[in-house]
């Protein structure tokens, strides 16, 4: 696998319609994703003292973290629209390579900071809600 430009994983919200048109956060300078599973035990006295689990089995997710700097875009309006509500919306995750992901996400948390005469900055956490797919 090639190296990649951190730049180039973007974060981008839906536009509410169906199919949906993707508008990319602004402002971001970090963006972090995790896909969770929580894995089935089906160790029986036949496993021979190894650990069996089951394939296809409980629960994933993905967790998107991104930090970065508030212009009052469009798109960011939109996502604080969402944690106010708590409302789920289409995000797509995209890479340098081409791969994205989407999917339904909750924000979770979203929270503003800035320093006296210094840039207004925000961190958030999404969680999905359903399939994420690979694209």
């Amino acid at each position: 696998m090639a190296m990649e430009n951190g730049s180039a994983f973007l974060l981008k919200v839906g536009n509410g319609a169906a199919p949906p048109t993707y508008a990319t956060v602004a402002g971001l300078r970090t963006t972090q994703l995790s896909v969770n599973g929580e894995a089935v035990n089906v160790t029986t006295k036949d496993s021979g003292g190894w650990r069996s689990l089951l394939s296809g089995a409980g629960v994933r997710s993905v967790s998107v973290s991104a930090a970065g700097i508030f212009t009052g875009s469009a798109a960011e309006v939109r996502v604080r629209g969402h944690a106010l509500a708590g409302t789920i919306d289409d995000y797509e995750l995209s890479f340098e390579s081409g791969e994205r992901l989407r999917g339904r996400f909750l924000v979770t948390r979203l929270d503003y900071a800035g320093d006296y005469n210094g840039e207004r900055n925000y961190t958030l956490n999404l969680e999905s809600s359903g399939a994420v797919a690979s694209l």
